[in-house]
């Protein structure tokens, strides 16, 4: 059993199978549930894209939400927020500082990582390079808030591993578009386990990459299980 805490849904703003794919490819990794956020509403606009993607969810069992939100425009994210939530379709937010241009550090993220808190459920946080390290600082100032971040900082894994020991309601999560040697192995020896999970990036990136970085980081068995799926299930409350 695998969870999958960092996917999409919907299509990309270039020329792409991969979704088509989304099933067959979770099948044969053995991914049984994912946590997705709309593309739409990363790239463009959350309201319409968490729109549809509740219509999507009320068809399927094997992925949950996330709601995304604009750092920008907090009333809409609590207007969403309160919508969605309750549903039960939905386990957590999606924040991507990037394309909101609102850096992890930056007052309207923290004022939004601060609403997610509020709702108790944990955020996804695009993080890059050094940017890990702002986003532990803003979650060790948000009382009870839990934060993913996306792709442990990509490049700056090393960084990842300061801000995961520096926060303990910091989880990190591998997908990247590259897979430097021993970049898996090396978290996982310096990080508290509990705090590890496993995320693909689908549909923007086959899951093939996660999964055979993970795979060569050749984790001990209990650690393997927690990030494969018993960390995701304990933090997003999730059946199993």
């Amino acid at each position: 059993m695998i969870i999958d805490v960092h996917a999409h849904w919907g299509p990309w703003f270039f020329t792409m199978d991969v979704a088509a794919l989304n099933h067959a490819a979770m099948d044969r990794y053995g991914i049984g549930r994912s946590i997705v956020s709309a593309t739409e509403a990363v790239i463009y606009d959350p309201a319409t894209g968490n729109r549809a993607l509740d219509g999507w969810l009320a068809t399927t069992d094997r992925h949950y939400g996330y709601v995304t939100i604009n750092p920008r425009r907090l009333e809409q994210a609590e207007k969403d927020l309160r919508e969605y939530l309750p549903t039960g379709r939905f386990k957590g937010v999606k924040i991507h500082t990037d394309y909101t241009r609102s850096p992890a550090d930056s007052p309207q993220t923290r004022e939004a990582l601060a609403l997610v808190a509020a709702h108790g459920v944990p955020a996804l946080v695009h993080t890059w390079g050094p940017t890990v390290l702002d986003l532990a600082a803003t979650c060790q100032d948000t009382p009870g808030l839990k934060v993913i971040a996306g792709h442990m900082g990509a490049d700056g894994h090393r960084h990842a591993i300061e801000a995961a020991r520096g926060c303990d309601r910091l989880y990190l999560e591998p997908c990247y578009s590259h897979a430097p040697a021993r970049r898996i192995a090396e978290v996982a020896a310096a990080v508290n386990p509990d705090r590890l999970l496993f995320g693909t990036d689908s549909t923007l990136i086959d899951p093939a990459s996660a999964f055979g970085a993970v795979a060569a980081a050749r984790l001990d068995p209990e650690t393997a299980e927690k990030v494969a799926w018993r960390n995701a299930a304990a933090l997003f409350d999730l059946p199993v």
